[in-house]
């Protein structure tokens, strides 16, 4: 079946370029995808620019939109399952980790569903009787939207969901190695019934095709979540035309832990935040920030369970945490642990690609700990998006805060106290988009997430993530109008 979906088509690469889909859990080729010429790209733009101009899906009724939504919803629960191994072929994580990423896809479709039809604008007070003053919401118009490799599906869907219910037109960019279901999602959204053009589907590389959806006039707004430096490419090419853009960028997110937290709770949790999905999460729990108190028992017992986590392949039920995305991004991570080394770090669990035979074939590294780093070391300052967990040492709570502070990023980060009080000072202080109190890595698509400094510009989920998606018009209605006199007779 042809891979790219241009105004309501599938279609073939107009000059039969094709990538292989690896698995990184074994090396195997998974399948091919076809690869969008520029012509394609520019094709797929100008449907959506068609659509936007000329159909009826900007101006159908919110009611419309929030039904057609919904039932992508449905049938996202009918292929849950396929579409989670298909997501575990693509990314190489746990099925586990699949099926929960789908049903929250699920949920993100139905929550903006239910928020599509439920905003109407807003009268504004003027007191003035003779006249009216609305405040009403439109489409931004055509969004390219591109999708990183770790979380392909779900935070494609916090793009596309929002940006259907606004009314908009949409080019959907999945990352190349991970196109599977996104590819599955397009027919879901055929099969629930959106007109041609208003979803449109192209692969190939960023710096080639996100750069023609970034430079393009005819896009109104991109939408991207990827690195730092893909980030500022594309800004580049959208100050062209002054688009509006939406970046989640990248982290390098504290985990603080005082010496009155639960002991077991906040090691247990520690190693879910660091290697949760083999660390590849732009929130991930890299930086564990521990009071001096507790420290040395601290690193001993995360050191002691990460040797134990079960890498394997995603299929395996058993499997703990899966592979890295592929041999390159595994050499990446080798790069920063021999740096790390090399400026002092010590080791003190993984640090090494797995023996176990069976696991030879796949892109495995083994869940890595650090301790006695400095905020100055490499490993701490620059994200590795690896299975990598360093320990710092703190004694006071300014001190706690100004760790946690101590990155150019500001996606993410936790605070583990028994001190209620303490634990609302520390979030308060912190200047990163997302703090959790004695949790990690839990988001409802109720609630915004995005970051503050160089992890992102504005925001997704929550009703602000379908404002990114929206123009704001003010319509002032003179019901009495007559001349003003302002300039006399």
């Amino acid at each position: 079946m042809p891979s790219l979906y241009i105004d309501g088509a599938w279609t073939a690469s107009g000059d039969g370029t094709c990538s292989s889909v690896v698995n990184p859990s074994d090396g195997t080729i998974v399948t091919e995808v076809d690869i969008a010429t520029d012509d394609q790209v520019q094709a797929a733009i100008a449907a959506a620019r068609r659509a936007f101009d000329e159909g009826d899906w900007p101006r159908s009724p919110t009611g419309e939109r929030a039904a057609l939504l919904d039932r992508v919803a449905g049938l996202i629960d009918r292929d849950l399952e396929a579409m989670a191994r298909l997501e575990t072929l693509d990314t190489g994580k746990a099925m586990r980790e699949s099926r929960w990423d789908m049903s929250d896809v699920a949920r993100v479709f139905r929550y903006y569903a239910d928020l599509a039809d439920k905003e109407a604008g807003r009268l504004v007070d003027t007191s003035n009787p003779n006249a009216i003053s609305r405040i009403v919401h439109e489409p931004v118009g055509v969004c390219g939207l591109i999708a990183p490799w770790n979380y392909p599906l779900l935070q494609m869907s916090w793009k596309i969901a929002p940006a259907l219910a606004a009314g908009n037109t949409a080019i959907m960019k999945p990352a190349t190695l991970t196109p599977l279901t996104t590819i599955h999602l397009t027919g879901l959204l055929e099969e629930a019934g959106v007109p041609a053009g208003v979803v449109n589907l192209v692969l190939g590389p960023g710096n080639r095709v996100d750069q023609a959806l970034a430079d393009s006039p005819d896009v109104d707004l991109i939408s991207l979540t990827g690195g730092n430096d893909a980030g500022r490419a594309l800004v580049r090419g959208a100050a062209v035309n002054m688009k509006k853009i939406a970046m989640e960028l990248g982290g390098k997110s504290p985990n603080i832990v005082f010496d009155d937290a639960d002991f077991e709770t906040a090691v247990d949790n520690a190693l879910t935040a660091a290697f949760t999905h083999s660390g590849q999460v732009c929130s991930a729990g890299c930086r564990a920030i521990v009071q001096d108190t507790i420290y040395e028992r601290f690193v001993e017992e995360v050191g002691r369970r990460a040797e134990r986590i079960r890498l394997g392949h995603g299929l395996d039920e058993a499997t703990e945490a899966g592979a890295l995305i592929s041999a390159e991004h595994r050499a990446k991570v080798e790069g920063y642990v021999a740096s790390a080394l090399a400026e002092g770090a010590r080791l003190v669990a993984g640090g090494r690609r797995p023996d176990e035979p069976d696991l030879q074939a796949g892109f495995y590294y083994r869940p890595t700990v650090f301790a006695d780093v400095g905020s100055d070391m490499r490993i701490v300052r620059e994200e590795v998006f690896g299975p990598v967990l360093t320990i710092e040492r703190f004694g006071t709570e300014e001190e706690a805060i100004a760790l946690g502070n101590d990155t150019t990023y500001g996606l993410a980060g936790a605070v583990w106290t028994s001190d209620a009080g303490r634990g609302q000072r520390v979030a308060a202080r912190l200047r990163h988009g997302t703090i959790w109190i004695n949790d990690y890595n839990v988001y409802v698509p109720q609630a915004e997430w995005g970051g503050f400094k160089q992890s992102g510009i504005g925001r997704e989920l929550g009703p602000t993530g379908l404002d990114e998606y929206r123009e704001a018009k003010h319509i002032w209605q003179n019901t009495s109008p007559g001349p003003t006199g302002w300039f006399g007779g």
